[in-house]
């Protein structure tokens, strides 16, 4: 699976949406799925399929679809 792949998935198994709605746009709260608990799962999700450990200035950080790719990215993932 490419990474934005898995970055696609992470976001619709921790948000419960599908896949035509990870898109970059998409912002923490914007929709009632991404709330704070979700928020949570997400992380949890993302350490697990990209292997990372993600600290809690990049958890705040992790304000849409794009900032979460950045995010990776600072981490070794290749998009």
């Amino acid at each position: 699976m490419i990474n934005q792949e898995k970055l696609v998935q992470a976001f619709v198994i921790a948000l419960g949406i599908s896949e035509s709605s990870v898109v970059d746009t998409l912002t923490y709260e914007s929709i009632p799925q991404w709330d704070s608990v979700a928020h949570m799962a997400l992380v949890t999700e993302l350490e697990a399929a990209f292997d990372v450990m993600l600290d809690t200035e990049e958890i705040l950080a992790m304000s849409s679809v794009a900032a979460t790719r950045e995010i990776l990215i600072k981490h070794g993932a290749e998009f």
